[in-house]
């Protein structure tokens, strides 16, 4: 029987989702690009740490590739692989695969290592014509029977040679414009063909909803380019006139110099996953520092926790739009967002708001009906944002079916195997996954992908593969394994056999071995069943061997409290006993404080071994990298005084460019009032 009436049903199905919202749909994402390319060539369209691209530029550049790419047979539908590192020439690869007409792939370098075989599967699935990349990446990728295209080498003279005047590729709004693969459960993973269509939709959402044409000069690019949220990062800004700031993986990892970047570049918008914001807002809460300069802040990807909202709107100015979005790849990146404040919810988690423009959202039963305002039910995605589907047609029933709530033909939704519940304001509240897909510090993860790999190592006989909180918002993933008669794999046999697979944020942080695995009566894993893994006790592939030196005994010490493990030998991998990108940065900051030395975060990825890292840090000492600096003497000034790094650099570019300094600002206020000639002398003397 219906649980709601017929004027319910209406609030539900159409009150609640009228964001009705005209655009030009004939239209090409690369459209929007030319458009500002030919409204301000000279603006700046990327930055690159000292690298600067200006909009006319940039499209010279895809235009010229996009040409090349054509001669090579790439045109609509045909899809383009691309595995470059992140800079200016990725963004003119990408622009330059869409212009040609075709659709690129996006391979992640960062996540290529240990992954050759999902990178193989991805190129096949994708039936990918062609694969761009750079010398240095060109050996990691195997790419079947498509064309591997060198871009910084064999190919170089023969793009430069073709005309940088726009080029016509013939595409329309109803062909592909990328293929992103994702976490499957089937244990392959799942290509989904977004046209521009869907993201141009996207993007006119955005520029309504987000006012980006006003509020946005420049935008942060952070995510990785096997997210979606890259392709968001990229439309938002080039779309809308902006400056794309590219910030390297290594920046992210060090809040301080995040600050820094997006200070110097005078960034205004930026999304962020839920776990880097909340690292930055740790930051500034402990240095007394702000983010009141930013205009528009997304926090996306990932739940988001109220506590976390609440502390991050204290960091923000008041003019600083502070936004929630929700989304899935197979809706093109964002479906509804929400902005406001938000003192508590059942869930704990900050609501995910209405729909976008064109996008209709659904709280249904499991018989596909409306449930109550205050209901909780399962959320379906309609509108214009649904992808075309999966590259294997096999997978598509499970997610994308007809939507029974429109009349227009073709109209389908997307199944997303969430909870959640409409508020009597129209905005909806997220209460959590309704299968078993996770996402652990923004990766979207399906734990049965990493089963499947699993249960294909010769000596295991069954897997499991679960999340478990080791503390607070701090998930990790658990692997249970059986092994079969005859022998059991090592934890080392077993990493590196993953790795072999898949990428390193799908690797299993701990490996319980059982006798069999608990089943239910139907015969399935019995997941409630499976023992609570002992976080204390440290897994190592090896024998134990005990800290020697007094550097290897204090570095275990200070491993042994951030990961909650003990002991800690000289031979553990810190990555191995648990930790992350984000207690990396942790305990660079411990090992600074305890050795006195200036430790650069990059060492602890290099060496994670305790007794490598010893020997760093010994060398540094040797070095003289010590805390103890000489007081600061005063100098004299009848001769130049040397310059800081920071007034170097000033210098340069006041060289290099003309007109006034972008770092100095020349504001002008009128005081009226009794002037305090002694309070003013004061003041510029304490100044001085």
């Amino acid at each position: 029987m219906p649980l709601v009436d017929e004027d319910e049903r209406q609030t539900l199905l159409f009150a609640f989702n009228d964001a009705r919202l005209e655009f030009q749909r004939e239209r090409c994402v690369y459209d929007l690009f030319e458009s500002r390319v030919q409204q301000s060539p000279d603006a700046v369209a990327i930055v690159d740490g000292a690298r600067h691209w200006t909009y006319g530029e940039l499209n010279r550049r895809a235009n010229q590739l996009a040409r090349y790419l054509q001669r090579q047979g790439v045109g609509p539908e045909v899809r383009v692989g691309i595995c470059l590192e992140r800079s200016p020439e990725l963004v003119m690869a990408v622009l330059g695969v869409l212009k040609a007409g075709g659709a690129y792939v996006p391979l992640d370098p960062a996540y290529l290592q240990g992954a050759e075989e999902r990178a193989k599967f991805v190129l096949q699935d994708a039936q990918a014509a062609l694969v761009l990349t750079e010398s240095t990446l060109s050996r990691a990728i195997d790419v079947g029977t498509a064309e591997l295209l060198i871009l910084d080498s064999d190919a170089t003279d023969s793009i430069r040679s073709e005309s940088g005047d726009d080029v016509d590729g013939g595409a329309t709004a109803e062909n592909l414009a990328y293929v992103l693969y994702t976490s499957g459960s089937t244990g392959r993973p799942k290509g989904v063909m977004v046209t521009h269509g869907n993201l141009l939709n996207a993007y006119y959402g955005w520029e309504k909803e987000y006012h980006l044409l006003s509020h946005v000069r420049a935008h942060l690019q952070m995510a990785s380019f096997g997210f979606d949220v890259f392709a968001g990062d990229l439309v938002r800004a080039l779309g809308s006139g902006a400056k794309l700031v590219i910030c390297r993986r290594e920046i992210l990892l060090d809040p301080e110099e995040l600050l820094c970047l997006m200070r110097r570049e005078q960034v205004d918008g930026a999304e962020f996953v839920p776990v880097v914001l909340r690292t930055l807002v740790q930051h500034l809460e402990d240095t007394g520092q702000s983010l009141d300069f930013m205009r528009l802040v997304v926090v996306g990807s990932d739940a988001w926790y109220v506590a976390d909202h609440q502390r991050a709107r204290r960091v923000f100015g008041p003019a600083t739009r502070l936004i929630n979005s929700y989304g899935l790849t197979e809706t093109t990146i964002d479906s509804s967002f929400f902005e406001g404040e938000v003192e508590s919810t059942t869930s704990g988690l900050v609501p995910i708001g209405r729909p976008f423009p064109n996008v209709r959202l659904y709280v249904l039963d499991d018989g596909l009906q409306p449930t109550p305002i205050g209901v909780p039910g399962e959320l379906y995605i309609g509108g214009e944002g649904v992808a075309r589907g999966y590259v294997c047609a096999d997978l598509n029933a499970a997610r994308f079916m007809p939507d029974p709530f429109v009349a227009e033909t073709g109209a389908r939704m997307c199944r997303t195997g969430d909870r959640a519940r409409w508020r009597p304001d129209g905005q909806v509240e997220f209460l959590g996954r309704a299968d078993d897909q996770v996402k652990i510090r923004g990766f979207r993860i399906e734990p049965g992908e990493v089963e499947q790999v699993l249960r294909e190592h010769p000596l295991l006989a069954e897997a499991a593969v679960v999340v478990r909180e080791r503390g607070p918002g701090e998930a990790q993933l658990v692997a249970y394994t059986a092994a079969r008669e005859g022998g059991s794999p090592t934890l080392a046999e077993m990493r590196h056999f993953l790795r072999q697979r898949l990428p390193e944020y799908m690797i299993p942080t701990m490996f319980v071995t059982l006798a069999a695995l608990p089943l239910t009566s139907s015969g399935k894993v019995d997941r409630r069943a499976l023992p609570a893994p002992d976080w204390s006790v440290a897994q190592r592939e090896g024998e134990f061997v005990a800290p020697r030196t007094p550097v290897e005994q204090q570095l275990a010490s200070i491993w042994s409290e951030l990961l909650s493990v003990e002991p800690v030998g000289a031979h553990d991998n810190f990555f191995d006993l648990g930790g992350n990108s984000l207690l990396a940065l942790r305990l660079a900051s411990r090992v600074r404080n305890t050795f006195s030395i200036d430790l650069p975060l990059v060492t602890l990825f290099t060496a994670p071994i305790l007794e490598e890292l010893a020997e760093r840090v010994v060398a540094l000492q040797a070095a003289g990298r010590l805390p103890e600096l000489p007081p600061i003497q005063p100098v004299a000034r009848d001769a130049p005084v040397p310059l800081s790094y920071g007034q170097e650099a000033l210098w340069v570019i006041s060289r290099l460019q003309a007109g006034p300094s972008p770092y100095a600002l020349f504001p002008a206020a009128r005081v009226k009032g009794p002037l305090n000639v002694h309070a003013l002398e004061r003041a510029l003397n304490e100044l001085l």
